[in-house]
């Protein structure tokens, strides 16, 4: 059995809170990486109450890396473990998010920028990604 660090359970049980108090339980998924970003599928659980599974997963910028613009079929919640991060989704603000700063993403939103916020330093998400089975976690934007 894999043992999980206590502050990474931490997390992930605060953002599983925010999850269900936001009642956004909806389709996310596990896709192919970006050669941009490095992603490392943390744990993968179906959800005993729904036909739907939770994907926790971190996702790394080396310094200047950025994603190509995507989307993700269901909600995302992320957390910013390191490092800075600068997010827009579209018809949304150009954001940017320190270490211990979180942000929701609605299902279905295109993801415009999503990118390491320095050009000397790196930074890592924790993500959860709410999905149906055999979704993929993210898709470029056509």
């Amino acid at each position: 059995m894999m043992t999980i660090p206590s502050s990474i359970c931490t997390t992930v049980a605060k953002l599983l809170k925010w999850t269900a108090l936001a009642g956004a339980v909806v389709a996310m998924g596990q896709a192919s990486v970006l050669a941009e970003d490095t992603v490392s599928v943390l744990m993968k659980q179906r959800l005993a109450d729904m036909a739907d599974k939770a994907t926790v997963l971190t996702v790394d910028y080396a310094p200047g890396a950025a994603s190509d613009s995507h989307v993700h079929p269901g909600s995302v919640f992320a957390y910013v473990l390191e490092g800075t991060v600068v997010t827009q989704l579209e018809d949304g603000k150009l954001m940017t998010y320190t270490k211990g700063q979180s942000w929701y993403e609605p299902p279905k939103k295109p993801h415009l920028v999503s990118k390491n916020g320095s050009r000397t330093e790196p930074a890592k998400l924790l993500v959860i990604l709410l999905s149906e089975e055999g979704e993929a976690i993210k898709a470029p934007i056509k």
